[in-house]
């Protein structure tokens, strides 16, 4: 009876992002090979997380993140970062043209776009595993103001981040 008891516990309990995720570049929703390129440029800038980004396209830097604890975001993330993990943010003073834009990591972490205080809504995400340089990829709408890209629950202390105007 116990060994019964206990598989099925075990297949209750297992959580549902232990299935296999996609793995490879050819995995993504769509083509990221400019993303990818962008994200692994040897001559991105390093900049402070609360740093102005130029919006000359596509734009890609390594952000220095913090603590998440202690990063002391414009805005509470959508989504509360995991305990022993950084985030950090980069602001668009001067806006960018209308469009439809992608917004690309190196590591898996939560991406929220921010615009006269209100999230703007993800159109569509995609992420896949065991693609040197990119972890994820989300499609935003971004109307011509300023904004600001704030990103938590990263592993590391930096990540790449590139935004690419999205191919249709």
């Amino acid at each position: 009876m116990r060994a019964p008891l206990l598989i099925t516990l075990a297949l209750i309990g297992a959580p549902a992002y232990a299935a296999d995720e996609p793995s490879g570049c050819d995995k993504f929703k769509w083509p990221i090979e400019r993303e990818r390129a962008a994200l692994t440029a040897p001559d991105r800038p390093r900049i402070a997380s609360g740093a102005n980004l130029n919006p000359a396209l596509p734009v890609a830097a390594v952000i220095s993140l913090r603590p998440s604890a202690e990063a002391n975001l414009p805005t509470t993330p959508e989504r509360k970062p995991a305990a022993n993990t950084f985030s950090g943010y980069a602001a668009f003073k001067n806006a960018l043209p209308p469009g439809s834009y992608t917004i690309n990591l190196s590591a898996a972490g939560w991406i929220d776009v921010v615009q006269d205080g209100q999230f703007l809504r993800s159109v569509t995400s995609s992420g896949v595993r065991g693609c040197e340089g990119i972890r994820k990829s989300v499609k935003f709408e971004i109307p011509p103001k300023p904004f600001t890209i704030q990103i938590s629950g990263i592993e590391a202390d930096s990540i790449s981040v590139a935004i690419v105007p999205a191919s249709e």
